[in-house]
């Protein structure tokens, strides 16, 4: 890969790893090519699809005249290995808050966990969490609720294509999960504990596909060596 390259137009895979925003990997991405290449201060340079926080996998990043490809990119179905952990949850449905809500999940049987998961699968209803990057009158939801501000979040159309490879070691529930843009994995989480009466929230999350991109073809090479992260960049 050359300057020109990365200029005309090039799509990078990254293996986001954890605790990093979309923000900061494409941030650390771009100063990284920009002193390797000897790139212009301002070069065109996108990711495709937001991924949380607490999530790791794949990262499109697109540069060049191929950022006009982020919006079909994004419109492409994804995948994720996914883990949930029954009989409890948290505010933002994931590992970000504490655990609250404690539930006693003894009798709640692999059949029923089964049952349940494939009920998810097709067009369903779903509410983003208030811990997400959607804006409220201009402002991140996730920015408001860490204040302490009360969040309505609409409902939403969004279908899930597959729920499969399920494995069951209670209280935690892994499954492969084939879904729709603007699906949310942490509100199929709280979803799924929901509909079990016990409570869930999604204790593990890694991207592998986004429409023909694979995990497998991405890297961390260009997040790592030098390059050290700086939560407050």
């Amino acid at each position: 890969m050359t300057d020109q390259d990365i200029l005309e137009g090039q799509i990078i895979l990254l293996d986001k790893p954890l605790d990093w925003t979309s923000f900061q990997a494409v941030n650390k991405l771009k100063y990284k090519l920009k002193n390797e290449f000897n790139l212009p201060k301002k070069f065109k340079i996108g990711h495709a699809g937001t991924l949380d926080p607490r999530a790791t996998g794949l990262l499109i990043v697109c540069t060049g005249k191929f950022t006009k490809n982020i919006p079909a990119i994004q419109d492409a179905p994804k995948e994720y290995l996914t883990e949930i952990k029954i009989g409890v949850q948290t505010e933002s449905y994931d590992t970000e808050k504490p655990e609250i809500l404690h539930c006693d999940y003894s009798n709640i049987t692999e059949e029923a966990i089964c049952e349940t998961l494939n009920t998810f699968v097709g067009e369903i209803d779903q509410t983003p969490p208030v811990f997400s990057a959607i804006k409220i009158d201009g402002k991140r939801a996730y920015d408001l609720a860490r204040k302490g501000e009360e969040v309505e979040m609409k409902s939403r159309k969004t279908t899930i294509h597959y729920i499969n490879d399920i494995e069951i070691e209670l209280p935690f529930v892994r499954f492969t999960v084939g879904c729709s843009k603007g699906t949310y994995i942490r509100s199929l989480a709280h979803d799924i504990g929901q509909k079990l009466a016990v409570g869930a929230y999604l204790t593990n999350l890694r991207r592998t596909k986004i429409g023909e991109f694979s995990v497998e073809d991405a890297s961390s090479a260009y997040l790592e060596n030098d390059f050290r992260f700086n939560a407050e960049d």
